[in-house]
């Protein structure tokens, strides 16, 4: 492999292994505020229980997500230096934003809602998990940005030629507003809530599956269905919304997305296929013509095609983006579909009569992940061979001293690292599922020789 694709896919590694914590703190941040916040409201101690074992699991992936995000950032000096020099004034400041406004602003109040829970109020604790939650998404928010800078450039202008050349800011609001950043905040945002709430799901099921914790396992999932179906419906609007801007302003992403080679005829839109990129020829189940109604609302209008794009400048892995394109999609309606099932049998009062579907509850956890894993990459591999779209090319970006056994040595570090902190994760997170919940208020009644009944305990006596 040439040096190019070697660092391409260190950074694919390293970003795409991070990229599983980010959505599952956003998530659980969100299922946090809603059971506080019912907890406050109700004054059930089923929901404080709830939230103190979420609080467990947020901090757990809160860490490891800090750990193998920090060398994405040392990445871009050693094997992009080209790239940091020509993006550095601009990525620069949505990363310092990030810091400033986003990651102190959540690890600030982190510390409160782990350790506040008797040192401060009830309401105080409370502004904590918000707090939490909202610096979860501003850490979204400039990372989104940077990177919807990368595809669709706004407020900007160069200055210096050739390799001295390099983007600065003239427009900060128009470079944060660039025409494809809302609409992909608010699909990352919607991914990541998904994550979350599937995760509450799988967990829950688990310990319905094996009769544990039931009192507080039931109230849980069924929250987390109410969020996790309201959203996955939201996402559908939201995926179209985006694939608009990708049809306006990256047209040979959309092409590659859906295999589509003819410059100026209808698109048809495939359920599942494959694309012979020698042959340039697409091939399975497809709705003729859907492409170009979702894109211009008449199954006869034209969409541009590969063909219309030179070929150094329109992507080269066309069935890989087309697979995992469809990958995303087909994960997102499983998603509708599984959640719109549990309102319907909830409303049947029969949720929790059938192990089979909790059985697909508990691992439904997987389908976020691969769809957020899978809109990714379909939207960073959709954009080659630019890193920035029109304006650099992405074997243009790489650092020009690093060599090839450089990257395969540090890949294989990177590796080894990320093997061990999974595994670590791993066991952690499934040690403390295995713990589950605990009453801690009664818990120190105990200690005191002052015991009050308790049915969750007794419960839990009565199952053990």
């Amino acid at each position: 492999m040439n040096v190019e694709i070697l660092a391409r896919v260190q950074f694919a590694f390293t970003i795409g292994f991070h990229y599983i914590y980010p959505p599952l703190s956003i998530g659980l941040g969100l299922m946090l505020v809603i059971l506080e916040g019912l907890f406050l409201k109700t004054g059930d101690r089923i929901y404080e229980m709830a939230v103190r074992f979420w609080i467990r699991i947020f901090a757990l992936i809160f860490g490891i997500g800090v750990a193998t995000g920090i060398i994405m950032e040392f990445e871009f000096g050693t094997n992009w230096a080209t790239y940091s020099k020509y993006v550095g004034d601009i990525f620069g400041s949505a990363l310092a934003a990030e810091g400033i406004f986003a990651f102190a602003l959540e690890s600030g109040f982190l510390g409160i809602l782990i350790f506040g829970w008797n040192r401060v109020g009830r309401g105080v604790h409370f502004f904590s998990t918000i707090m939490v939650f909202v610096g979860s998404l501003f850490s979204a928010v400039w990372i989104v940005v940077a990177n919807s800078w990368q595809q669709t450039p706004a407020g900007y202008h160069i200055v210096g030629q050739g390799m001295n050349a390099r983007a600065e800011i003239t427009d900060f609001w128009a470079m944060v507003f660039n025409p494809s950043s809302v609409d992909r905040l608010l699909h990352v945002w919607v991914g990541a809530i998904l994550a979350g709430g599937f995760m509450v799901l799988s967990v829950n099921a688990w310990y319905l599956l094996h009769r544990k914790h039931m009192e507080i396992a039931r109230p849980t999932f069924r929250i987390a269905l109410v969020v996790v179906a309201t959203f996955s419906l939201l996402q559908l609007f939201l995926g179209d919304r985006s694939a608009g801007i990708v049809a306006r302003y990256q047209p040979a992403k959309l092409a590659a997305m859906e295999g589509h080679f003819d410059s100026s005829a209808r698109a048809d839109m495939y359920l599942f296929g494959y694309v012979n990129n020698r042959t340039q020829n697409t091939s399975g189940v497809k709705i003729p013509g859907g492409l170009s109604f979702l894109t211009y609302g008449s199954f006869k209008a034209p969409v541009t095609g590969l063909r219309a794009f030179k070929p150094a400048d329109r992507p080269s892995q066309v069935n890989s983006i087309f697979q995992l394109y469809h990958l995303m999609v087909a994960c997102g309606l499983a998603m509708i579909f599984l959640s719109l099932l549990g309102c319907w049998l909830w409303w049947r009062d029969a949720l929790f009569k059938h192990r089979w579907l909790l059985w697909v509850f508990a691992f439904s956890v997987l389908l976020p992940q691969l769809a957020n894993q899978a809109g990714w990459f379909t939207a960073e591999m959709g954009r080659q061979p630019w890193v920035v779209y029109g304006l650099l090319r992405t074997s243009d970006a790489l650092s020009r001293v690093v060599s090839a056994n450089q990257i395969i040595f540090s890949l294989i570090l990177f590796t080894i690292v990320y093997i061990v902190l999974f595994a670590l994760f791993l066991f952690l997170l499934n040690r403390k599922i295995q713990h589950g919940p605990v009453d801690y208020g009664t818990k120190e009644t105990i200690e005191d020789g002052s015991r009050r009944d308790n049915p969750i305990l007794e419960h839990e006596a009565s199952q053990s």
